[in-house]
């Protein structure tokens, strides 16, 4: 979850909670030092110290403020940055659970563009694992479709939220990744991964009649 600015304190995920969603709160007792300001061509930047509600550990915001009204101001950047973990099988292989939790620990510091690359990298892997070794990665999700182990609906979420922006990233010239278009992709992968490996034992039966993996 992104840190959001409401009513003057950040709704965040605190890792002094144990990556607990919590509330770092505006302490004006901190003083002196609980805010500085630095003013830019229009509006100024607000740096401002607070406090975990829950643990009381320390957090730093980054507000952008136009009006000259911290409340009505924009949470530009805040710290610290928390690795905001889905929840993964199980059965999920660990090489496989390594690139996802990477690609989380990427997009913790805003790196967009990287964790999105190692999405597109999970769900290659993944197929490759489950037998779809042949043929670009777009006919690999498709195949994956039509032997039932993804619905219609994910195989066209596979493509448009997690190919497609790999490929953006890894093939065709540089844009800026985006905060959602990452947690489409996030959200997507964290599927296709329960699909294949929650249930393990009912996916190898079709991966076996479609004859993608061998027979014990």
């Amino acid at each position: 979850m992104k840190a959001k600015y409401i009513d003057g304190n950040v709704r965040a995920v605190c890792p002094g909670c144990g990556g607990a969603l919590s509330t770092f709160e505006y302490r004006r007792s901190l003083g002196e030092y609980g805010s500085v300001v630095q003013n830019l061509a229009a509006g100024r930047h607000l740096y401002i110290l607070m406090s975990c509600g829950g643990c009381g550990r320390g957090g730093l915001a980054t507000i952008y403020d136009l009006a000259g009204r911290q409340l009505d101001g924009t949470l530009v950047d805040f710290y610290p940055a928390a690795v905001d973990r889905a929840t993964l099988p199980p059965a999920v292989p660990p090489e496989l659970t390594g690139d996802f939790r990477e690609a989380e620990l990427c997009a913790s510091v805003g790196a967009w563009r990287g964790a999105s690359a190692l999405l597109r990298s999970v769900l290659e892997k993944t197929l490759m694992a489950n037998g779809y070794v042949k043929g670009p990665l777009a006919a690999r999700i498709d195949e994956a479709a039509a032997d039932g182990v993804i619905t219609a609906a994910r195989q066209k979420r596979a493509h448009e939220e997690i190919r497609v922006l790999g490929n953006d990233v890894l093939h065709d010239e540089w844009r800026g990744v985006t905060g959602d278009e990452y947690d489409a992709s996030h959200l997507y992968t964290q599927r296709i991964l329960e699909d294949l490996y929650d249930s393990r034992s009912e996916v190898e039966q079709v991966l076996k009649k479609a004859g993608r993996l061998k027979a014990s």
